[in-house]
């Protein structure tokens, strides 16, 4: 197989597909797109996302220390596209009309509005800025997420098949596509846990019977 040795250049694709909602706390809101973004920690639950000096979104968030982080259905990605095109010092991404309007909604812990049509949103503390060169990058902690209740399944458990997410993959947005396996698939653990959940039902039921046929002999 031939490859080729190219310059260094930023191919770690695909990435999520998010927008980005901030304020500067005094009465400013804005709306970005980010692919950009990513979790670093698990506990406390931690987030980044890095944006040039030059954008009105970095201006806002520095002086807020606070953004949500809202992930993008397949029918919110035109909105997403053009709120990264636009910027907030020239439109209020808020009051778009049409197939590209978004619904600003307060938020539970940070002064940034949340997307009312996002299927989760991340509300994010700065912890941290540094400084990288072209970007900067905002690491934060989540310090609430807001879930929508049509992605939940019937026991209340979180099935994000049904948010129908979008990725960014060098210069173009897709839907995800199908399914490959689950964590873990590769050591057939689920295929272990369900054969011994079936021989626990099987051991339950038997001890029933069992149970049942002692309570006849005694009769």
């Amino acid at each position: 197989m031939a490859k080729q040795i190219w310059k260094p250049a930023n191919l770690l694709n695909p990435v999520p597909a998010v927008m980005v909602s901030c304020s500067d706390n005094e009465g400013h809101h804005n709306v970005m797109t980010a692919a950009w973004c990513g979790t670093v920690c698990s506990d406390p639950v931690m987030v980044s996302v890095s944006i040039r000096k030059s954008r009105y979104s970095h201006e806002l968030i520095s002086k807020s220390e606070e953004y949500v982080i809202n992930l993008v259905s397949r029918d919110m990605v035109k909105t997403c596209d053009f709120v990264g095109i636009k910027s907030g010092r020239n439109i209020d991404k808020f009051a778009l009309k049409g197939d590209l309007r978004i619904t600003g909604c307060p938020s539970q812990k940070v002064g940034a509005l949340s997307i009312a049509e996002s299927p989760v949103s991340l509300e994010c503390k700065v912890k941290q800025v540094l400084e990288l060169g072209s970007h900067d990058m905002f690491v934060a902690e989540v310090v609430s997420t807001t879930v929508d209740d049509r992605i939940l399944d019937e026991n209340g458990r979180l099935d994000l098949k049904k948010a129908d997410l979008v990725a960014y993959s060098h210069g173009e947005y897709y839907g995800l596509g199908e399914l490959l396996g689950k964590f873990s698939f590769s050591t057939h653990k689920d295929e272990r846990l369900k054969t011994r959940q079936a021989m626990n039902r099987e051991k339950r039921s038997g001890k029933a019977l069992q149970k049942e046929r002692d309570g006849k002999d005694e009769r």
